[in-house]
Protein backbone atom coordinates (compact mmCIF):
# COMPACT_ATOMS: atom_id res chain seq x y z
CA UNK A 1 0.00 0.00 0.00
CA UNK A 2 1.76 3.65 -1.24
CA UNK A 3 1.62 6.60 1.57
CA UNK A 4 -1.13 8.03 -0.53
CA UNK A 5 -3.83 5.57 0.41
CA UNK A 6 -2.34 4.88 3.98
CA UNK A 7 -2.35 8.28 4.90
CA UNK A 8 -6.50 8.23 4.07
CA UNK A 9 -6.87 5.12 6.09
CA UNK A 10 -4.81 6.48 9.31
CA UNK A 11 -6.82 9.96 8.81
CA UNK A 12 -10.29 7.54 9.40
CA UNK A 13 -9.09 5.30 12.06
CA UNK A 14 -7.59 8.00 14.42
CA UNK A 15 -11.04 9.64 13.93
CA UNK A 16 -12.71 7.58 14.80
CA UNK A 17 -10.57 7.00 18.30
CA UNK A 18 -10.30 10.61 18.96
CA UNK A 19 -13.97 11.07 17.69
CA UNK A 20 -14.91 8.82 20.54
CA UNK A 21 -12.39 10.33 23.34
CA UNK A 22 -14.67 12.97 24.33
CA UNK A 23 -17.52 10.83 25.62
CA UNK A 24 -15.27 8.18 27.15
CA UNK A 25 -13.92 12.18 29.49
CA UNK A 26 -17.45 12.51 29.88
CA UNK A 27 -18.13 9.02 31.40
CA UNK A 28 -14.72 8.94 33.26
CA UNK A 29 -15.71 12.45 34.93
CA UNK A 30 -18.74 10.37 36.85
CA UNK A 31 -16.25 8.76 39.26
CA UNK A 32 -13.23 10.50 38.85
CA UNK A 33 -11.82 14.56 39.11
CA UNK A 34 -10.09 15.68 36.22
CA UNK A 35 -6.98 15.20 37.29
CA UNK A 36 -7.23 12.17 38.33
CA UNK A 37 -8.66 11.22 34.94
CA UNK A 38 -5.46 13.05 32.84
CA UNK A 39 -3.42 11.15 35.11
CA UNK A 40 -4.66 7.84 34.60
CA UNK A 41 -4.99 7.85 31.01
CA UNK A 42 -1.43 9.20 30.47
CA UNK A 43 -0.85 6.16 33.09
CA UNK A 44 -2.86 3.44 31.07
CA UNK A 45 -0.86 4.68 28.11
CA UNK A 46 2.62 4.82 28.96
CA UNK A 47 2.23 1.14 30.75
CA UNK A 48 1.12 -0.03 27.09
CA UNK A 49 3.53 1.87 24.96
CA UNK A 50 6.23 1.19 27.35
CA UNK A 51 5.41 -2.86 27.54
CA UNK A 52 5.72 -3.01 23.52
CA UNK A 53 8.27 -0.57 22.60
CA UNK A 54 10.62 -0.47 25.83
CA UNK A 55 13.82 -1.94 23.70
CA UNK A 56 13.13 1.19 21.23
CA UNK A 57 14.48 3.63 23.85
CA UNK A 58 18.18 2.89 23.41
CA UNK A 59 17.11 3.95 20.16
CA UNK A 60 16.66 7.60 20.96
CA UNK A 61 19.81 9.87 20.37
CA UNK A 62 20.94 11.68 23.57
CA UNK A 63 20.44 15.17 21.82
CA UNK A 64 17.20 13.91 21.04
CA UNK A 65 15.80 13.58 24.52
CA UNK A 66 15.11 17.21 24.82
CA UNK A 67 12.51 16.97 21.90
CA UNK A 68 10.95 13.60 23.16
CA UNK A 69 10.29 15.63 26.95
CA UNK A 70 8.83 18.56 24.85
CA UNK A 71 6.41 16.38 22.63
CA UNK A 72 5.66 14.18 25.57
CA UNK A 73 4.46 17.55 27.30
CA UNK A 74 3.26 19.78 24.49
CA UNK A 75 1.44 16.23 22.60
CA UNK A 76 0.45 14.74 25.52
CA UNK A 77 0.86 15.63 29.33
CA UNK A 78 -0.53 19.25 29.52
CA UNK A 79 -3.99 18.68 27.07
CA UNK A 80 -4.75 15.10 28.70
CA UNK A 81 -5.33 17.92 31.86
CA UNK A 82 -6.54 20.46 29.75
CA UNK A 83 -9.68 18.85 28.24
CA UNK A 84 -10.64 17.13 31.11
CA UNK A 85 -10.73 20.05 33.09
CA UNK A 86 -12.42 21.70 30.00
CA UNK A 87 -15.63 18.78 30.44
CA UNK A 88 -16.25 19.51 33.47
CA UNK A 89 -18.09 22.78 32.54
CA UNK A 90 -18.24 22.73 28.54
CA UNK A 91 -20.06 20.24 26.66
CA UNK A 92 -18.38 17.49 24.99
CA UNK A 93 -19.46 18.45 21.28
CA UNK A 94 -18.44 21.89 21.86
CA UNK A 95 -14.94 20.56 23.08
CA UNK A 96 -14.80 18.29 20.06
CA UNK A 97 -15.48 21.18 17.45
CA UNK A 98 -12.76 23.76 19.29
CA UNK A 99 -10.38 20.87 19.06
CA UNK A 100 -10.69 21.82 15.21
CA UNK A 101 -8.55 24.88 16.02
CA UNK A 102 -5.43 22.44 15.96
CA UNK A 103 -4.52 22.28 12.54
CA UNK A 104 -5.18 26.46 12.03
CA UNK A 105 -2.60 26.78 14.87
CA UNK A 106 -0.42 24.57 13.76
CA UNK A 107 -0.36 26.41 10.66
CA UNK A 108 0.42 29.71 11.77
CA UNK A 109 2.97 27.76 14.19
CA UNK A 110 4.89 26.05 11.73
CA UNK A 111 4.89 29.58 9.06
CA UNK A 112 5.86 31.84 12.05
CA UNK A 113 7.94 29.62 14.84
CA UNK A 114 9.46 26.54 12.47
CA UNK A 115 9.93 28.44 8.88
CA UNK A 116 7.32 25.72 7.42
CA UNK A 117 6.11 26.53 3.77
CA UNK A 118 2.15 26.04 3.39
CA UNK A 119 0.36 26.70 -0.33
CA UNK A 120 -2.68 28.96 -0.34
CA UNK A 121 -5.18 26.24 -0.85
CA UNK A 122 -4.12 24.18 2.55
CA UNK A 123 -5.00 27.68 4.70
CA UNK A 124 -8.26 28.02 2.75
CA UNK A 125 -8.80 24.24 3.53
CA UNK A 126 -8.29 25.05 7.07
CA UNK A 127 -10.69 27.53 7.16
CA UNK A 128 -13.49 26.08 5.47
CA UNK A 129 -13.04 22.72 7.86
CA UNK A 130 -13.23 24.71 10.61
CA UNK A 131 -16.47 26.48 9.44
CA UNK A 132 -17.85 23.15 8.82
CA UNK A 133 -17.43 22.15 12.10
CA UNK A 134 -18.72 25.30 13.39
CA UNK A 135 -21.90 24.41 11.77
CA UNK A 136 -21.99 20.55 13.13
CA UNK A 137 -22.35 22.23 16.41
CA UNK A 138 -24.56 25.43 16.37
CA UNK A 139 -27.01 24.25 14.10
CA UNK A 140 -28.53 21.45 16.12
CA UNK A 141 -30.49 20.94 18.95
CA UNK A 142 -27.75 20.82 21.16
CA UNK A 143 -27.44 24.81 21.38
CA UNK A 144 -24.88 24.73 24.62
CA UNK A 145 -23.30 28.19 24.65
CA UNK A 146 -19.68 28.37 25.17
CA UNK A 147 -20.13 31.17 28.30
CA UNK A 148 -17.62 29.73 30.12
CA UNK A 149 -15.29 31.37 28.22
CA UNK A 150 -12.08 30.62 30.78
CA UNK A 151 -12.96 26.57 30.01
CA UNK A 152 -12.80 27.44 25.99
CA UNK A 153 -9.74 29.33 26.45
CA UNK A 154 -8.36 25.85 28.16
CA UNK A 155 -9.24 24.19 25.05
CA UNK A 156 -7.53 26.76 23.27
CA UNK A 157 -4.61 26.33 25.17
CA UNK A 158 -4.83 22.83 24.33
CA UNK A 159 -4.86 23.03 20.61
CA UNK A 160 -1.82 25.51 20.48
CA UNK A 161 -0.09 21.95 22.48
CA UNK A 162 -0.83 19.74 19.73
CA UNK A 163 -0.09 22.68 16.65
CA UNK A 164 3.46 22.84 19.00
CA UNK A 165 3.62 19.15 19.15
CA UNK A 166 2.93 18.00 15.69
CA UNK A 167 5.75 20.96 14.24
CA UNK A 168 8.07 19.51 16.80
CA UNK A 169 8.03 15.87 15.51
CA UNK A 170 7.46 17.03 12.10
CA UNK A 171 11.14 19.26 11.89
CA UNK A 172 13.24 17.79 14.88
CA UNK A 173 11.69 13.58 15.52
CA UNK A 174 11.26 12.97 11.69
CA UNK A 175 14.25 10.05 11.29
CA UNK A 176 12.87 8.49 14.07
CA UNK A 177 10.08 6.10 14.12
CA UNK A 178 6.26 6.21 15.14
CA UNK A 179 6.73 3.58 18.32
CA UNK A 180 10.08 4.94 19.51
CA UNK A 181 9.05 8.69 19.53
CA UNK A 182 5.56 7.35 21.29
CA UNK A 183 7.83 5.51 23.87
CA UNK A 184 10.15 7.97 24.53
CA UNK A 185 6.62 10.20 25.33
CA UNK A 186 5.87 7.50 27.65
CA UNK A 187 8.66 7.39 29.69
CA UNK A 188 8.72 11.00 30.04
CA UNK A 189 5.42 11.64 31.25
CA UNK A 190 4.70 8.60 33.29
CA UNK A 191 5.98 8.87 36.30
CA UNK A 192 4.84 12.78 36.22
CA UNK A 193 1.46 11.72 35.91
CA UNK A 194 1.97 8.77 38.77
CA UNK A 195 2.61 11.56 41.14
CA UNK A 196 0.01 13.97 40.80
CA UNK A 197 -2.51 11.02 40.69
CA UNK A 198 -0.93 10.04 44.41
CA UNK A 199 -1.96 13.93 45.21
CA UNK A 200 -5.44 14.04 44.32
CA UNK A 201 -6.31 10.82 47.00
CA UNK A 202 -7.23 8.52 44.15
CA UNK A 203 -6.03 5.59 46.91
CA UNK A 204 -8.33 6.46 48.97
CA UNK A 205 -11.11 6.33 47.05
CA UNK A 206 -9.96 3.49 44.44
CA UNK A 207 -12.20 0.93 46.34
CA UNK A 208 -16.00 3.07 45.56
CA UNK A 209 -17.94 1.08 43.08
CA UNK A 210 -18.44 4.62 41.19
CA UNK A 211 -14.72 4.99 40.34
CA UNK A 212 -14.02 2.13 39.05
CA UNK A 213 -16.69 2.44 36.76
CA UNK A 214 -15.01 4.99 35.30
CA UNK A 215 -11.97 3.84 35.55
CA UNK A 216 -13.35 1.39 32.80
CA UNK A 217 -13.81 4.21 30.45
CA UNK A 218 -10.30 5.98 31.31
CA UNK A 219 -8.38 2.58 30.74
CA UNK A 220 -10.34 2.73 27.07
CA UNK A 221 -9.31 5.96 26.84
CA UNK A 222 -5.79 6.09 27.84
CA UNK A 223 -5.13 2.54 26.05
CA UNK A 224 -6.78 3.55 22.37
CA UNK A 225 -7.15 7.31 22.62
CA UNK A 226 -3.81 8.14 23.65
CA UNK A 227 -1.51 5.07 23.07
CA UNK A 228 -2.60 3.78 19.56
CA UNK A 229 -4.00 6.70 18.31
CA UNK A 230 -0.15 8.39 19.06
CA UNK A 231 1.42 5.34 17.05
CA UNK A 232 -1.04 6.06 14.40
CA UNK A 233 -0.36 10.12 14.74
CA UNK A 234 3.02 9.83 14.43
CA UNK A 235 2.92 7.41 11.44
CA UNK A 236 0.67 10.11 9.42
CA UNK A 237 2.85 12.89 10.65
CA UNK A 238 6.03 11.27 8.57
CA UNK A 239 4.29 10.52 5.29
CA UNK A 240 2.21 13.26 4.98
CA UNK A 241 1.66 16.89 5.81
CA UNK A 242 1.52 18.64 9.03
CA UNK A 243 -1.52 20.38 8.06
CA UNK A 244 -2.99 16.83 6.62
CA UNK A 245 -2.18 15.11 9.72
CA UNK A 246 -3.66 17.74 11.81
CA UNK A 247 -6.81 17.84 9.85
CA UNK A 248 -8.31 14.98 12.06
CA UNK A 249 -9.76 17.20 14.05
CA UNK A 250 -12.44 18.31 11.49
CA UNK A 251 -13.28 14.51 11.16
CA UNK A 252 -13.58 14.34 15.16
CA UNK A 253 -16.85 16.03 15.47
CA UNK A 254 -18.52 14.16 13.36
CA UNK A 255 -17.74 11.36 15.36
CA UNK A 256 -18.68 13.09 18.66
CA UNK A 257 -22.22 13.89 16.64
CA UNK A 258 -22.60 10.10 16.25
CA UNK A 259 -22.07 9.06 19.84
CA UNK A 260 -24.95 11.79 20.83
CA UNK A 261 -27.21 10.22 18.06
CA UNK A 262 -26.79 6.48 19.75
CA UNK A 263 -27.50 8.59 23.10
CA UNK A 264 -31.01 9.51 21.14
CA UNK A 265 -29.46 13.49 19.98
CA UNK A 266 -30.59 13.72 16.15
CA UNK A 267 -28.15 15.98 13.70
CA UNK A 268 -30.03 18.66 11.65
CA UNK A 269 -29.65 18.68 7.78
CA UNK A 270 -27.96 21.28 8.63
CA UNK A 271 -24.93 19.59 10.54
CA UNK A 272 -25.01 16.71 7.86
CA UNK A 273 -23.98 19.59 5.78
CA UNK A 274 -21.74 20.68 8.18
CA UNK A 275 -20.16 17.12 7.92
CA UNK A 276 -19.98 17.43 4.34
CA UNK A 277 -18.07 21.19 4.24
CA UNK A 278 -16.10 19.55 6.87
CA UNK A 279 -14.62 16.72 4.31
CA UNK A 280 -14.07 19.04 1.57
CA UNK A 281 -11.66 21.07 4.08
CA UNK A 282 -10.04 17.80 4.49
CA UNK A 283 -9.19 17.07 1.19
CA UNK A 284 -8.08 20.96 -0.08
CA UNK A 285 -5.81 20.57 3.48
CA UNK A 286 -4.17 17.89 2.38
CA UNK A 287 -2.78 19.12 -0.97
CA UNK A 288 0.74 19.27 -1.18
Amino acid sequence: MDNKQLKWILLIIMALIWGSSFILIKKGLIGLDPYQLGSLRMIFAGMFLLVIGFRTLPQIPRDKWKFMFLTAMFGIFIPAYLFAIAETKIGSSITGVLNSLVPLNSLILGALVFGLNFKRIQIIGVSIGFLGSLMLVFTGSDTQTTANFFYVFLVFIATLCYALNVNIVKKYLADIDSLTIATGNSAAMIVPAFVILCCTGFFEVVHLSKVQHSMAFVFVLGLFGTGVANLLFFRLIKISSTVFATSVTYLIPIVAFFWGLVDNEMLSPLQFVGACVILVGVYLSSKK
